[in-house]
This record gives C-alpha cells, sequence and structure tokens, in this order.
C-alpha cells in the first residue's frame, strides 16, 4: 500500500512544532469541513487525510513511530514487535485503543474513515486521542463584514439589517460609531462542529467623509462663512450643528479664520450616553468683489479716517 506523508497533507515541515501542527491542522479543517462543503466528495475525502494526519503528528508517539519508521514501515525489523506492544499498552481491545469514545465525523458518516496505511501502522482507530491534545470538535469559523454609514447616521443610535452568509441579523448601531471601528457579535460566526461554539462576527464601519461637517475624534469642525461687514461691525449668523441649526452673535472686528468653539456640539462619544464632543466654527470672512460705487466712497471715506 502507498505511503502517506502526514507533513505534506498538512503542509508542514518534519520539524513543525505541535504548535504548528495544531495551527496548520485548524486551518485546513476549517477550510474542507464537510458542513461548509455539502456534497462535495473531494472535501469529505480530505477532510478524512487532514484529521488521519492530525491524528499522528498531535501524539508525541506516534509521531515518533511514524518518523521512524516512515516509507519503510513494511520493511522494519521492529515494526511487528513494535505494534503488538502498542496494542498491549492500549489493552488489547480488538478496537485498538479501547477507550470507549467516539471518532468525530460529518453527517455524510464518511469523514471518520482512516486509510489502510493508517490502521496496518496503528491498529484500528474508531476512538478519540486525548494524548497529544487531539479534539475534532473546533470552534466555527468567524465572519467579517462591512457596513457603510453616513455620518449622521453614525451619530444616532439606531438598528441596522446587515446580511452575512445569506442570513439576516438586525443589529443595534451606537451612537458614536467610528470610521475604521470594528465590533464583535458573538456567536454569529460559522457553526462549531461536534458541540464546539460557533465563530464570532465581526462588523467594520464604513463612514465617508461628509460634505458639511468634518470629524476629528468626537469634535466637530465646520467653516461658517461671514460677509466684511458682518465681520467689522459685528452680527448673528446661523450655522449648522449635528442636530439643527443654531443662531450666533458676531462679535464686531473678528478677523478671518477666527475659530469659536461651541461646548457639547460635537459628535457624541461612543457608549457613553450625554456626553459629546465639541463643535468647532472657523470664520471665513468673504471679501465682496461687486460693490457699489456709493458703497467705495463709504469705504474710501471710512479709510481715510482712520
Amino acid at each position: 500500500m502507498a505511503y502517506i506523508d502526514y507533513y505534506k497533507i498538512l503542509g508542514i515541515s518534519k520539524t513543525a512544532t505541535q504548535d504548528e501542527i495544531k495551527k496548520a491542522y485548524r486551518k485546513l479543517a476549517r477550510k474542507h469541513h464537510p458542513d461548509l462543503n455539502p456534497n462535495d466528495s473531494e472535501a469529505i475525502k480530505k477532510f478524512q487525510e487532514i484529521n488521519e494526519a492530525n491524528e499522528v503528528l498531535s501524539d508525541p508517539e506516534k509521531r515518533e513511530k511514524y518518523d521512524k519508521y516512515g516509507e519503510n514501515w513494511k520493511h522494519a525489523d521492529q515494526y511487528e514487535a513494535q505494534q503488538q506492544q502498542y496494542q498491549q499498552q492500549s489493552g488489547g481491545s480488538s478496537g485498538g485503543f479501547g477507550d470507549g469514545s467516539t471518532f468525530w465525523s460529518s453527517s455524510g458518516g464518511d469523514a471518520g474513515d482512516f486509510s489502510d496505511f493508517f490502521e496496518s501502522m496503528f491498529g484500528s482507530r474508531r476512538g478519540r486521542s486525548t494524548a497529544g491534545g487531539s479534539s475534532y470538535g473546533f470552534r466555527g469559523q468567524d465572519y467579517s463584514a462591512e457596513l457603510q454609514l453616513s455620518l449622521a447616521d453614525a451619530a444616532k443610535t439606531h438598528k441596522q439589517v446587515i446580511t452575512v452568509n445569506g442570513k439576516n441579523l438586525r443589529i443595534t448601531v451606537p451612537a458614536g460609531i467610528a470610521n475604521g471601528q470594528k465590533i464583535k457579535l458573538k456567536g454569529q460566526g460559522g457553526p462549531g462542529a461536534n458541540g464546539s461554539p460557533a465563530g464570532d462576527l465581526y462588523i467594520t464601519f464604513i463612514i465617508p467623509e461628509d460634505s458639511t461637517f468634518k470629524r476629528v475624534g468626537n469634535d466637530i469642525y465646520i467653516t461658517a462663512s461671514i460677509d466684511m461687514f458682518t465681520a467689522i461691525l459685528g452680527g448673528e449668523t446661523v450655522v449648522d450643528t449635528m442636530d439643527g441649526k443654531v443662531k450666533l452673535k458676531v462679535k464686531p472686528g473678528i478677523q478671518n479664520n477666527t475659530k469659536v468653539r461651541l461646548k457639547g456640539k460635537g459628535f457624541p462619544v461612543y457608549k457613553k450616553e450625554g456626553s459629546f464632543g465639541d463643535l468647532i466654527i472657523t470664520y471665513n470672512v468673504e471679501i465682496p468683489t461687486n460693490l457699489t460705487g456709493k458703497q467705495k466712497d463709504l469705504l474710501k471715506e471710512a479709510r481715510d479716517l482712520k
């Protein structure tokens, strides 16, 4: 019968550590799990090979025996004695290991069968080994998704429906969520195997730049244009905020690019109800380009009086 290279199946070197073996096994098992590849005979076959390779390499005793005899196992002088000793240590059960446990398989029933090569080398195996920490139940796959929000939507707590892997989920988006921020929904990922927990869902929020407001942390920045006469003489102007418009008094003689801070009129602080950043207003003084002759004369007069 053909030699099976378990290291090649898991994609690892012969010097791989137990952690590397475990990592490689979990990665491949998730990829080829029959539940994620329904009616795929190749996936079931691959899943069987992966389980078999892990069964050997994750158990130090089996791995030592496999490494010792390898391709030449049929010609090893000590092979039969080694196998007999192994069976005696396991209790002499016709089942091979005699631990009474059941090997996990997929709903198709084929993923739990081991090759003739394995059974010739290690005996008939229908139980689960715990010597190397091996387990065929594993946590479900984590899912990732993106959800795009406007800045206005991100400023309020509200409900959203997101579709992940064909499943609609209704979630609550907390006010103050940031661009690029991730939240975890526990247990909303892929299903676990053999009683293990489901994976989690990680949602990344995408918030494009707004045409009016610029968000920096919890503060909001806007530019408010005022005419030259209001800047010189003072007056009032109306500016936008995240929750409506406010009327502001403009002091006489205000300079271009002057900044005014409105406390608590900025962005809501994430998961801190009632807390808000500030609104920072930058005044842009507009110089008129279509003055009448009379207006120009008055300005010249004012200039000459200084």
